[in-house]
C-alpha cells in the first residue's frame, strides 16, 4: 500500500513538472518569436532613421542654396 502511494506521489509530481516543463516551452517559443518581431521592428526603425537623415541633410543643402542667392542678391541689390 505504502509503495503504491509512493507511485501515485511520484507519478503526480512528474506530471506537474511536466506541465511547468511544457509552459516553459510555450513561453520561450512565445519570447522567441517576440525578440524576432522586435529585431525586425528595429531594423525598420533604423531604414527610416536613415532615409530622414538623408531628407534632411538634402533639405539644409536647398536651404544653405537658397540663403547663398539671397546674399548674393542683396550684395548686388
Amino acid at each position: 500500500m505504502e509503495k503504491e502511494q509512493i507511485n501515485d506521489i511520484a507519478e503526480q509530481e512528474l506530471k506537474k513538472l511536466e506541465f511547468r516543463i511544457n509552459e516553459l516551452i510555450h513561453t520561450c517559443e512565445r519570447l522567441k518569436e517576440e525578440n524576432r518581431l522586435l529585431r525586425e521592428r528595429h531594423g525598420d526603425l533604423n531604414d527610416e532613421r536613415m532615409n530622414l537623415l538623408k531628407q534632411n541633410e538634402m533639405a539644409r543643402s536647398k536651404v544653405e542654396g537658397i540663403i547663398a542667392r539671397l546674399r548674393a542678391l542683396e550684395e548686388t541689390a
